[in-house]
């Protein structure tokens, strides 16, 4: 069985990235259950995916310190979605912030700098260049992709990216095939896997 937490905030793509991976396991023949928690996702807030494959999962949400892999589409929310993680398991996770609208009219620097390098010394972390992957890609609103991309490259999610690029010519309109296809090969291209001291 393999459990995924898919967290970012409101406009990101994150509940499309979570159906791509359900749709990609079915095709392989595994049950797929998938649960979001969208809040305020509208206005920019918090939305968290579950997505958990195989025939032991019986409930669509995953209990803490039981997920094999956290997507990141942004590097707090990566990080407030720790405790879901188990031990040995992997962040994938953009290393583009996204300010909170609670703190948009403060004077505070948020870089998400803080976070990638509290997540890079607790667990191991993939931490991807999503905005050089977009850029490569043609559209900075093809993060959702080139995350994917990026997992499945490292191995970490299960899914081939052969698999990926099939369920995007058959879940997505015709006109998006070529971008979402280049942006499943830039996010590949555009990850620095971390080197684990913690290990050594």
């Amino acid at each position: 069985m393999k459990n995924c937490i898919l967290a970012g905030v409101g406009g990101q793509g994150t509940v499309l990235a979570s159906k791509m991976i359900a749709a990609c396991a079915m095709r392989k023949g595994y049950k797929a259950r998938t649960a979001e928690t969208i809040g305020m996702a509208q206005r920019g807030g918090c939305v968290v995916s579950h997505v958990r494959l195989g025939d032991e999962a019986y409930s669509p949400l995953i209990p803490y310190k039981e997920a094999d892999l956290i997507i990141g589409f942004e590097p707090a929310e990566a990080v407030r979605n720790l405790p879901y993680l188990k031990e040995g398991g992997t962040i994938v996770v953009s290393d583009r912030a996204v300010k909170p609208t609670t703190d948009a009219f403060s004077c505070k620097k948020y870089d998400g700098k803080e976070m990638l390098d509290y997540l890079k010394s607790h667990v191991h972390t993939i931490i991807v260049d999503t905005d050089g992957a977009c850029r490569e890609a043609g559209s900075y609103k093809a993060l959702n992709m080139a995350l994917l991309g990026a997992a499945a490259a490292a191995g970490v999610l299960g899914i081939q990216m052969q698999e990926l690029q099939e369920a995007v010519r058959e879940r997505m309109p015709e006109k998006f095939h070529r971008l979402n296809i280049r942006a499943l090969e830039a996010g590949a291209g555009h990850m620095r896997v971390q080197e684990d001291d913690r290990c050594r």
